[in-house]
């Protein structure tokens, strides 16, 4: 499992808006989900305080929690960075050296799939097609497509954004 090496910087404004979210949905049958769900959009990800917050408000057992979060790919325990790299490890990109792409992100970053940098500038994650077969294989940097790609290609991109 990937390590956070951000810590948790919850705020007291963040804090209140959750427990006005719980407060609002507690009663409802299935809220967890909703609940969940608004708790990423506050936070921008579900790290254990966050889970531990809403178990206890919600009076259900912390793994509850927990296996939803990891259950459902919507989710995140991780902070994302604000360069989000993704490399498609779909058929097309893959036969053509994708996997070498991720691994020298990985390298170059210091960080694996799922994680952040620490000074919260790159998040990295590997995904499944993205429609861009033709163009393979692929990254992305937030919105802007990379393609045709090689190993060597990786350092300046994210040159780009240092």
């Amino acid at each position: 499992m990937a390590s956070n090496k951000i810590p948790f910087a919850g705020s007291k404004e963040q804090e209140a808006a959750l427990m006005q979210i719980i407060s609002e949905h507690k009663d409802d049958p299935g809220c967890l989900m909703p609940i969940l769900q608004k708790a990423q959009d506050i936070y921008g990800y579900l790290p254990i305080e966050v889970q531990t917050m809403i178990a206890d408000e919600l009076h259900i057992p912390l793994e509850k929690v927990y296996g939803v979060v990891t259950f459902y790919a919507q989710f995140s325990l991780y902070p994302k960075g604000r360069y989000k790299v993704s490399v498609c490890l779909g058929t097309a990109c893959y036969v053509k050296g994708s996997g070498d792409i991720f691994n020298k992100l990985q390298e170059l970053l210091g960080i694996g799939s799922g994680e952040c940098t620490p000074d919260g500038k790159f998040s990295l994650e590997a995904c499944r097609c993205i429609g861009a077969c033709g163009l393979a294989p692929v990254l992305t940097v937030n919105d802007e497509v990379y393609g045709r790609l090689t190993v060597d290609d990786v350092e300046g991109i994210l040159q780009k954004y240092a």
